[in-house]
């Protein structure tokens, strides 16, 4: 793999021109498909094959003039001080409000709550529920703006009104404040780690191209794919961080052989032979731990693994190519101007100019730090990670309602008042769903459905029951069931299992299917399907470390070695995630203004894509590791080497992740925000703790038997060169060998 990488690293940068107007080519096609696609639309969250969506299936099915889940809005009304909502002018107000809505453009149908007595026990508080004849997604901006202007008609009667529902969802946004400043921040890390402002300029053109090709295709395909926002944000989220990154170590070996006194065009082709070796294998972990939430049977997940995975393809392909051809355009400026003095230096003076020996880098003395006391550091590194990761023994998995927006947003608002007037399980109703298609006889429907109503009345917890609804073949009753307790509470959790346990008795006697789903039923079986995934998932993620590692170091401890760390570095993110937005510590830094389980999706897409960020470090640290003791050096010497060349670049790239990742904490989007504070705490306990103390720490306890490989694999396993131990062998290739090696293309004019 080094010595084919090399060719192309020597390539692109002799072809510079021709690659640079290839990805300039690339760029505009995929920003002009975003502009002139129409705007995708966001999707509901659906679990195929679980209760609560075959019910929602069956209700499409046998009530084909509604749609089962459909956009549908909460008018909640709330009376002066001192009066009712039933007073006459107040009751006036509600009527002409509801009037001006009913009939409307997109609007099935309106209630009255005075005639279906949605009016609480104080007559304080009063509600209308609006139906739509489309999802929320595909509401139009008129058919909102008539809802807005019908809440602010009964707000100038006096009334407080308050909309809830899933009429006024909007689409997250990127492009805010906070993500602005985490690429500030990595911007000054890459100047300082760098010490070149052309050189740190190289990186984030490079990962910008990268990220807004990435970003115009998911844009294209929204529409025929069904890709939502997260899937776009995702996208950009995960393409910014490794594609700055995969920039980096490249950039940051081309200057070593360069210092090293190699030419251009040969710095360019070794950089690529190695480092690009250690991108494109940190690639395809992140690649294929992303491709791999497909198996969940979550279509969003398996959408948002797959946006996920082409950003980090392309990321993976302009650091190959992209990054050796703007080294040829950029010449000497992208050398530190210590460097260039140096080689100036070299030039003028072709004998050897004696220096003054420099004090060790912060790398090298950490890394002797650790071999004077790898026991110490051990203890004390995995004792503090096991201490973070104890909180995520109560992780409790869950999808946001309302009840997790600020309560500067009006569905906030009206789900506070609904609680308050009717109840916390007002907000979260079950549907139970009476198939009767089955059964003995339709005489039977009244008596099936009645001893349904009764059976689910008599389960404690239940508040109340409504009447059923038939279909129009009469083979099929609804029922509504409100809960007692809010609708993320784990007592509503219990409900959910306590009535379709209570109801199985109901159709073995009468033969009809019997169905519990709803929005709070299916958020349920989504989080259930999400814990009963997340084992065997992070088993497959653990195994396939293991094997490419042993791939890659040709070792058997130093992969599970790996294994065992990133499970550390997980464990201690999924703690952070309870911390913060179960029990709340920090949330008024984060902005989070209400508690509650963390989103069910998050501990396996976190999994999946730190998986791959973990192999990242380890591959980028211990490649240069591997590198020295294949070339004789002693296991202590190999570790020194390794923090020497690579401790600064891998720390410059886990700031510039963790300040990519945070940037999108500021928004206001749940599963954005959960996904940034996971993301930011896994890499920075995974790159500052695991493969920079732990790491060293074991290899420097097991010596040599750190790199043993029983001779079997020896021989089973591929060698894929990844330390390019090939090049040292390798005599530069001449233009004409590499000219019959592609094809012969124009050539650029080259800048030493």
């Amino acid at each position: 793999m080094a010595t084919f990488l090399y060719r192309i690293g020597r390539w692109a940068f002799r072809r510079r021109r021709l690659v640079g107007g290839l990805w300039l080519g690339v760029l505009v096609l995929a920003v002009v498909a975003a502009a002139m696609a129409p705007e995708g639309k966001e999707e509901d969250l659906s679990m195929p094959g679980t209760e609560s969506q075959k019910a929602f299936d069956l209700l499409d099915e046998r009530f084909p003039q509604s749609n089962s889940q459909g956009a549908e809005a909460r008018l909640v009304f709330r009376a002066p001080d001192g009066q009712r909502v039933t007073a006459r002018e107040n009751k006036a107000a509600v009527e002409d409000t509801l009037g001006s809505l009913d009939g409307g453009d997109q609007v099935a149908s309106t209630t009255d709550p005075y005639e279906t007595g949605a009016v609480s026990e104080d007559g304080t508080i009063a509600y209308s529920t609006i139906t739509y004849t489309a999802d929320a997604v595909d509401l139009a901006e008129p058919t909102k703006s008539a809802l807005e202007d019908a809440a602010n008609q009964a707000r100038d009667a006096g009334l407080t009104v308050e909309i809830g529902g899933s009429a006024l969802d909007s689409e997250e946004e990127p492009g805010g404040t906070t993500e602005i400043i985490g690429v500030a921040v990595a911007a000054v890390v890459l100047v300082l780690a760098l010490g070149s402002l052309v050189a740190a300029g190289l990186s984030l053109l490079t990962a910008f191209v990268g990220v807004a090709i990435a970003f115009g295709l998911v844009s294209a395909l929204a529409v025929p794919l069904g890709l939502t926002s997260t899937v776009a944000i995702l996208a950009l989220m995960l393409g910014l961080a490794v594609g700055i990154d995969y920039a980096l170590f490249i950039t940051s070996r081309f200057r070593d052989e360069r210092a090293q006194g190699s030419e251009p065009e040969e710095a360019a082709g070794r950089a690529v032979g190695t480092a690009g070796s250690a991108v494109v294998f940190a690639g395809a972990t992140v690649f294929i731990a992303l491709v791999g939430l497909g198996v969940v049977g979550i279509p969003e997940l398996t959408k948002m693994g797959m946006g996920g995975a082409g950003a980090v393809a392309l990321a993976v392909l302009v650091a190959l190519t992209l990054v050796p051809a703007l080294f040829g355009f950029f010449g000497r400026r992208v050398l530190s101007r210590a460097v260039r003095k140096a080689t100036r230096a070299r030039s003028e003076h072709p004998h050897p100019v004696p220096t003054a020996a420099g004090r060790p880098g912060l790398g090298t003395r950490w890394a002797r730090f650790v071999l004077r006391r790898p026991a110490a550091v051990l203890l004390i590194a995995g004792l503090g990670l096991g201490a973070v990761a104890l909180p995520a023994l109560n992780l409790e998995l869950g999808l946001p309602g309302d009840e997790s927006k600020s309560v500067e947003t009006t569905e906030r608002r009206a789900y506070d008042l609904l609680s308050e007037g009717f109840g916390p399980g007002f907000n979260g109703p079950l549907t139970v769903v009476v198939d009767m298609s089955a059964s003995s006889g339709s005489g039977d429907t009244r008596a099936t459905t009645d001893l349904v109503a009764k059976t689910v009345r008599g389960v404690d917890g239940v508040a109340s029951v409504g009447d059923p609804v038939l279909s129009r073949g009469k083979d099929t009753a609804v029922l509504t069931a409100v809960p007692q307790t809010a609708p993320n509470s784990g007592e509503t959790k219990d409900l959910v299992h306590a009535i379709r346990g209570a109801v199985s008795g109901v159709e073995a006697d009468t033969g009809a299917d019997i169905l519990v789903t709803g929005t709070t039923a299916m958020n349920i079986d989504i989080s259930e399907a999400m814990s009963d995934a997340l084992i065997p998932y992070l088993t497959v993620v653990i195994g396939l470390a293991v094997l490419l590692l042993m791939v890659v170091f040709r070792s058997v401890l130093v992969p599970v070695k790996a294994a065992l760390g990133f499970l550390l570095s997980v464990g201690a993110a999924f703690g952070v995630l309870v911390a913060v937005f179960q029990w709340g510590w920090a949330a008024d830094l984060v902005g989070i203004e209400q508690t509650g389980p963390v989103m069910s999706l998050m501990p396996i897409l976190i999994i999946g894509i730190v998986f791959g960020l973990a192999m990242d470090y380890e591959v980028f640290l211990l490649t240069r590791m591997r590198e020295a003791y294949v070339h004789g050096a002693s296991p202590g010497e190999a570790i020194v080497n390794g923090f020497r060349h690579s401790g600064r670049v891998v720390a410059a790239a886990a700031i510039i992740m963790i300040s990519v990742f945070a940037g999108f904490i500021g928004m206001s989007s749940p599963t954005i925000q959960t996904m940034g504070v996971g993301l930011a705490a896994a890499v920075a306990f995974d790159a500052f703790v695991v493969r920079m103390a732990i790491a060293p720490a074991v290899l420097a306890l097991l010596g040599h038997r750190a790199w043993w490989l029983p001779r079997i694999l020896n021989r089973v396993l591929p060698n894929v060169d990844i330390e390019g131990e090939k090049l040292s062998r390798h005599v530069p290739a001449s233009a004409a060998e590499l000219d019959a090696a592609v094809p012969r293309l124009p050539v650029g004019r080259q800048r030493h």
